[in-house]
């Protein structure tokens, strides 16, 4: 986007979607980035309805903890499979430790705020694609708000979401982990990123879910994107049309 169409999308509708992802184990048949993925197509689908989307953030959370490389069931299978050492995602070889990166997230999605409110955007929506993110997401949009609460301009407000956390109430069982439910938005958005027949009976390892992955379809994956797009959107407008009244609420 430039400049202009910035500008005249925020005097239409000014809310910025920040797609949240990483890069983890989705299984031998998903992309390694599908968190990110799933999480931009969510917020373009958002702001069809009006807003921006910020590019996604597949960096900067803690690498030693909720990700499926720190698990110890799979931690080893990982290894062998992507070829690396038995200890390759040891906590010492990162320079700071797992609550240092905690908190390190945690500041990045904070100026991330501040970086829109300087834009002149009101409301800065949080997308999980990796479910895990939506609690420092959570964190950030109540410590800005604590930061921001006697500043003389105007803050932003926030809210931090997940497609599962949406839709619990639509579906057995929402959301899952390079399971069908995943599969299926990949095959959905970004068809190329995914090799079904590396999701065999035979080969899966470290998925999470009652859906096979194998049994993945694109039709589903549009159908609870839109879903959780009408989910999100309709939170949204509840918020700017009464933002005084709901200051860092998160869903």
């Amino acid at each position: 986007m430039r400049p202009r169409d910035i500008a005249r999308a925020r005097e239409e509708f000014p809310v910025v979607y920040v797609p949240l992802g990483t890069l983890e184990w989705h299984g031998l048949h998903n992309p390694m980035g599908a968190d990110g993925l799933q999480a931009e197509e969510l917020c373009l689908r958002c702001a069809a309805q009006g807003g921006v989307v910020f590019p996604p953030v597949y960096y900067g959370e803690s690498r030693v903890n909720s990700l499926l490389e720190t698990d110890p069931r799979f931690q080893g299978g990982i290894c062998e499979r992507m070829g690396l050492p038995p200890d390759a995602f040891a906590e010492e070889k990162f320079p700071c430790s797992g609550m240092q990166q905690l908190e390190l997230y945690q500041r990045l999605l904070i100026q991330i705020m501040a970086e829109a409110a300087s834009y002149g955007f009101a409301l800065a929506v949080f997308v999980a694609g990796h479910y895990p993110l939506v609690e420092p997401a959570r964190c950030a949009v109540l410590t800005y708000n604590q930061w921001a609460y006697d500043k003389p301009w105007k803050r932003i407000g926030g809210l931090a979401l997940a497609d599962y956390l949406l839709l619990r109430s639509d579906y057995g069982e929402a959301g899952d982990h390079a399971g069908g439910w995943e599969t299926s938005h990949l095959l959905c958005s970004d068809p190329d990123t995914v090799d079904l027949s590396l999701a065999e009976k035979e080969l899966q390892f470290g998925i999470f879910g009652s859906r096979d992955p194998h049994e993945a379809d694109a039709r589903f994956g549009g159908e609870i994107y839109d879903r959780a797009a009408e989910r999100i959107t309709e939170r949204v407008r509840r918020w700017m049309e009464n933002p005084q009244f709901d200051h860092g609420l998160t869903l």
